[in-house]
């Protein structure tokens, strides 16, 4: 990502999650702000409905596996099954948003993250083989650590974010909480710093 402009990339791990899903699709709006949401299959297959909610605002839908194996315990073939299931249920949702709307989404990035941040190198070799972008990310606020207190949450953004910084947000019920309150604090803080977020693509 580049490092001399103020961009930052806001990701959001493990949706969709429609109550909290949607709750960040306000924020976002409300400041012009654009993301990445790397969802599970199994939570696509759920809430087919949200991810089109997130495509048709605009943010990038990227592949966090069908159910959240750690790569090094996981069978590599297996894993990288659970990748081409879960694009495949990425790309029907392009399809049908498609039909509603012809020709608002002309492609899908084939953007991948490893649950846990584990991948074996057999396993992102074959997804890079397959025209797959494996995205890690440099900023983690901890926004799932029941100890861990909102403004801490907000400062491990603050302290640690700049230009070209990837963050990792968590879309679930578990994190909803502290990542409500950095998220707010992140947005505050760097667009008084002339800060705009982009999704990856």
């Amino acid at each position: 990502m580049p490092e001399d402009q103020k961009i930052i990339y806001l990701t959001f791990d493990d949706g969709p999650t429609p109550e909290i899903t949607h709750w960040t699709l306000d924020l976002l709006e409300s400041y012009h702000a654009k993301a990445t949401f790397f969802c599970i299959g199994n939570n696509i297959e759920k809430h087919p409905q949200t991810v089109q909610d997130i495509l048709k605002s605009g943010h990038a839908v990227g592949n966090h596996s069908f159910d959240h194996p750690k790569g090094w315990q996981t069978n590599s073939a297996i894993y990288v099954e659970q990748v081409l299931k879960t694009q495949e249920l990425i790309n029907r949702q392009i399809e049908n948003l498609n039909l509603q709307i012809p020709n608002s989404i002309s492609k899908s990035p084939k953007l991948f993250r490893p649950p846990y941040g584990q991948i074996r190198p057999k396993q992102g070799k074959c997804l890079i083989d397959l025209g797959y972008k494996i995205i890690m990310w440099d900023v983690l606020p901890f926004d799932w650590k029941d100890s861990l207190s909102e403004e801490g949450c907000a400062q491990n953004v603050i302290s640690n974010a700049g230009p070209g910084s990837i963050i990792v947000f968590h879309d679930s019920v578990k994190a909803a909480q502290l990542m409500k309150y950095a998220l707010t604090k992140t947005l505050e803080h760097f667009s008084k710093k002339g800060y705009v977020f982009k999704s990856i693509i």
